[in-house]
């Protein structure tokens, strides 16, 4: 089959790798260079942890992907999963459970408390009081390393054939063919929409408004040389148990300390600029003047705002259905970066018309099916089919 995708992130990427090397032919068609550095999933860093307190099925798929990354590894012979596990700041009460769960779902967990998790990582900022639950199957995902690797791979492949600075703005669903800006259009068997925060604008209206756009500002910091190894030996935390949801990825790889906070996540009407705006960033940099001692700003060295989309019911991604084997995944954030190569092949699965194995991620198992036709309906696209 010759499949044509709409993106130059890492869901667009790695199911360009899945179809390959399942023998199908790929066109890939992105709005600039690819990988995009402007994607959403184009950061020095994302998190891929397996706790999902009170769900199973979620867990247990993000212990999947785990094992799938190092499979990935060495399929692109490029090293980009740090696995320095994962803390999670969680009440005392919930603690055993966390780690049941995380443990029969094929991860190694155990649980800190309070004053064991003060004495081994004094420097990251645990509200004072608070236990966690750490796992071993997580670490950090070298999220530019993880696109560089995958184009490159594709560059190379003679069934792989790659289109950058060639916007996609519409596609139509019965002829499995995407238009471009430059006037052209990419016809395929089968087509997938994987354009990040874009992709409402490929989508018919009705379609486009199920998804939210969100802006996310983050820091970036070199740590005193004095704290470099500690840091060094951390690792990833989803939760310092702050009442704002603040968070940090370590120094892993030559990468800076990066932190965020939920308190700094907002929905916006219109992608903007990258550069962080200045209430933001002062936001984030009160909050963690707060939490890590001795942390002051002239540890920043640089800021980033991303944008990610979200089904407007469930606050998580959306895939939908627009015609026979054409799709539309809208990514979310982080989470979807994780999940990246169980979503790969069950894309590619449904792509390439194969039954995709269940993942345990709902929004995957059980997509939105709309009408066949044109996306987006436009004035000078109406009528055609």
């Amino acid at each position: 089959m010759r499949v044509v995708l709409a993106g130059g992130g890492v869901i667009a990427l790695l199911t360009a790798v899945e179809c390959v090397s399942a023998g199908h032919e790929v066109v890939i068609a992105d709005q600039a260079d690819i990988p995009f550095t402007g994607a959403t999933s184009f950061d020095r860093h994302r998190v891929l942890r397996a706790l999902h307190p009170g769900d199973p099925a979620t867990t247990a798929a993000a212990v999947g992907a785990h094992h799938a990354w190092i499979e990935l590894e060495h399929l692109l012979s490029t090293a980009f999963y740090e696995q320095s596990g994962a803390l999670t700041a969680i009440g005392a009460d919930e603690a055993t459970a966390a780690r049941d769960l995380l443990n029969a779902a094929g991860s190694k967990a155990e649980v800190f408390g309070a004053g064991e998790l003060a004495a081994e990582f004094p420097h990251a900022g645990f509200v004072p009081g608070t236990g966690a639950v750490f796992e071993s199957h997580a670490g950090v995902l070298l999220a530019d390393r993880v696109l560089t690797a995958c184009a490159g791979w594709l560059r190379w492949n003679a069934k792989a054939e790659l289109h950058p600075h060639r916007k996609v703005i519409g596609v139509d669903t019965d002829r499995a063919e995407v238009r471009l800006a430059d006037g052209g259009s990419l016809r395929g068997d089968a087509v997938l929409l994987a354009a990040g925060p874009w992709s409402r604008d490929l989508l018919a209206p009705g379609l486009a408004r199920e998804l939210v756009l969100h802006r996310q500002t983050m820091l970036y910091c070199d740590v005193p040389p004095a704290d470099a190894a500690a840091w060094a030996a951390t690792p990833a935390i989803t939760s310092l148990g702050s009442a704002g949801g603040a968070w940090l990825v370590p120094p892993v790889a030559g990468t800076p300390l990066k932190l965020s906070a939920a308190s700094a996540c907002r929905v916006v009407d219109e992608i903007g600029a990258a550069t962080a705006p200045s209430w933001w960033r002062e936001h984030l940099i009160d909050t963690f003047a707060e939490l890590i001692p001795g942390f002051r700003r002239d540890w920043l060295i640089d800021t980033r705002d991303c944008h990610y989309l979200a089904r407007r019911s469930t606050l998580g991604p959306m895939l939908a259905v627009l015609g026979d084997r054409v799709l539309s995944y809208a990514a979310c954030g982080g989470s979807s970066f994780k999940f990246a190569p169980l979503i790969a092949r069950s894309l590619t699965a449904r792509l390439t018309g194969a039954d995709p194995a269940p993942t345990g991620l709902e929004p995957l198992d059980r997509p939105l099916v709309r009408a066949s036709g044109v996306h987006p309906i436009r004035p000078a696209l109406r009528g055609v089919s």
